[in-house]
């Protein structure tokens, strides 16, 4: 794949660079701007180059199925004008704002770019044939364009319009395309734990979250190429169940206990899962906490972390390491109470020497933020479901082989 760095001659270009400014946001508010800040590199590069930057992203989501006076709502609640000055005062200088997705308004400010100008664009998901990859949509945004750069991991999965649609039309025409400086760490960080070396054994990884059937394909794909797999996490009691053991009221899918019994029953000894929980007589407003002395957790109350057992016995594996894949919490982080378990995945992964760690996005890349471990890791990927895709699909993403 080209990368932006190796894009020449872009001087008076129309470059439109693909970015993920999906940021959390309340009330017109940007409560974190990491993800304008992790887009920084791609754009000044271009700027430096004197190219005619137009950026596209999306910001949340508008349901354009739903009735026209919700679907204005959530245009209303997901604008995007509001990463303008917040891009603007990280690049030192003005970032101009296009508030419409197409027609003429933006035609004519696309037109009036000068050498190094920065133009963002309203969210892409305001048009109802981003998420289906219009060809029409795409030829459009396509039209304004000299070339295009893909700078948005976190939408890498997604043959949108704006990841695929136009990357796919620009490159028939014999344009460039390439990937921006974040993706382009977020390949080769991932692909190193898709196509593992010996000299990156044992190979550990570390899967959490709420559903076996959200990983499924994770799991499978991570037996492949694991040393040992760590399950924690709500997950980890749909496993416990089809394993005979009592989950109390924690949460099940009982429609994949046969899948979990399989699985562990081929995975011979390299799936390890939880031998003792913290659990309460509620998820919210309980009353009553206390820790298992084993694996069975017994009615009325609810797991809501690993026990200390489980600490000691996912470290010790942690510790063995050479890579680590991390996705997912082992608790319910988000309360004081439950986030001993995964605080001490983060300790034991920081605690290794020379061994490459990823932390796979999404809530664990909340946690690893957190509770001050991100610096700590060898990357944190910046897209949850990318990264457990591409995990799922041997490096392959579509937003990412349309560039090759």
């Amino acid at each position: 794949m080209l990368t932006v760095n190796e894009l020449k001659n872009v001087k008076g270009k129309v470059i439109i660079v693909r970015v993920d400014f999906n940021v959390p946001q309340k009330d017109g508010v940007i409560r974190d701007n990491n993800r304008i800040v992790a887009a920084l590199p791609t754009i000044k590069d271009l700027v430096d180059k004197g190219a005619r930057v137009v950026l596209l992203s999306h910001l949340g989501k508008v349901k354009h199925k739903e009735t026209p006076e919700v679907v204005e709502a959530q245009k209303k609640k997901n604008n995007l004008s509001i990463a303008a000055p917040a891009l603007a005062e990280l690049l030192g200088k003005p970032v101009a704002f296009c508030p419409e997705t197409r027609g003429e308004t933006l035609t004519n400010m696309v037109q009036n770019l000068k050498d190094g100008d920065v133009l963002l664009v309203q969210n892409t998901r305001y048009e109802k044939g981003e998420e289906k990859n219009d060809p029409e949509l795409s030829k459009i945004w396509a039209s304004l364009a000299d070339g295009y750069v893909m700078d948005a991991f976190g939408s890498a999965h997604r043959a949108h319009a704006s990841t695929h649609g136009i990357p796919s039309i620009l490159k028939a025409e014999g344009k460039p395309v390439a990937v921006g400086y974040l993706v382009e760490k977020e390949v080769a960080n991932l692909t190193r734990c898709v196509d593992v070396k010996d000299g990156d054994r044992p190979y550990v990884a570390i899967l959490g979250g709420f559903k076996v059937s959200d990983k499924i394909k994770v799991i499978e794909s991570l037996l492949k190429k694991c040393d040992k797999i760590l399950i924690g996490g709500a997950m980890a009691y749909t496993f416990a169940k089809a394993l005979g053991r009592t989950v109390g009221t924690s949460p099940v899918e009982d429609d994949q206990l046969d899948y979990a019994r399989r699985c562990y029953n081929e995975a011979n000894g390299r799936i390890v899962l939880p031998i003792d929980s913290v659990c309460t007589n509620g998820f919210e407003n309980w009353t009553e906490k206390i820790t298992t002395n084993d694996s069975n957790i017994p009615d009325g109350f609810e797991g809501m972390d690993i026990g200390p057992k489980t600490i000691a016995l996912f470290t010790d594996e942690i510790k063995k390491a050479k890579m680590i894949f991390w996705n997912g919490p082992m608790g319910v982080f988000e309360q004081n109470d439950f986030a001993k378990g995964t605080i001490a995945v983060c300790e034991a992964i920081a605690s290794l020497n020379g061994a490459f760690t990823v932390c796979g996005g999404g809530d664990s890349a909340a946690a690893v933020k957190q509770f001050g471990y991100k610096d700590k890791f060898s990357h944190v990927s910046t897209g949850g479901g990318a990264s457990l895709e591409m995990i799922e699909n041997d490096g392959h993403l579509p937003g990412i082989d349309v560039l090759k």
